[in-house]
Order: structure tokens, then C-alpha cells, then sequence
């Protein structure tokens, strides 16, 4: 019996790293909600996240890009509308980090 692979659109990627950058979800739950079958694939997309390869979460399975490269099916309005929903994730997630700090400095003062 062969392993099948899953296939997991943009959008429930972006939605699992967005449930994780909250704070307010364990891999868990996360997988529970989006049916994810292993955490392992959070994980990996927090790590593309985090280096900035949005290209790669589009990538069809087992197709591999040149780095740097997304997939040429996207218009320019598609990617520029992936880049303007990772800026804005990155914008909430500087938010939440400057009222932590903010509470922080309350704390010692």
C-alpha cells in the first residue's frame, strides 16, 4: 500500500500560519481544524514563511522551483495579491509584538 500525498491549497496554508502566528493554537488543533495529517507540514510552512518563500506555496507536488521562482500560471495580480496578504500578516503579526513590548515596559516602570 503506497503513501498518498495531500495536496493543501494557499489559502489553508496562509490560514494555518495565521491560526500559529496568533499564539492562540497548538499544531493540534490547527490540524484539526484545517485537516492537516501531519504537523510536520505546519512547521515546514512556518519555516518558508519565515524565510520569505511565498513561492514556494503554490508549488504543485513534488515540482520543484528554482529559487526565487514561483509558478508561471500566476498574473501579476495573483502575486501581487499573495505579496500584499503576506505584508499585511507581517504588518499584524509587528502589532501584536509592539503590545507585548508596550506591556513589558509597563511591567519594569
Amino acid at each position: 500500500m503506497g503513501k498518498t500525498k495531500n495536496f493543501y491549497s494557499y489559502e489553508t496554508k496562509m490560514k494555518a500560519i495565521e491560526m500559529k502566528m496568533s499564539g492562540q493554537f497548538s499544531n493540534r488543533e490547527i490540524m484539526e481544524e484545517l485537516g492537516i495529517v501531519n504537523d510536520s507540514q505546519i512547521r515546514i510552512w512556518m519555516m518558508w514563511y519565515r524565510k520569505g518563500e511565498m513561492y514556494r506555496f503554490s508549488q504543485p507536488i513534488g515540482k520543484q522551483y528554482s529559487f526565487g521562482k514561483g509558478p508561471e500560471e500566476l498574473t501579476e495580480i495573483q502575486q501581487l495579491r499573495r505579496e500584499n496578504q503576506h505584508l499585511q500578516i507581517q504588518l499584524e503579526i509587528l502589532k501584536k509584538y509592539k503590545e507585548i513590548e508596550r506591556s513589558w515596559y509597563q511591567r519594569l516602570f
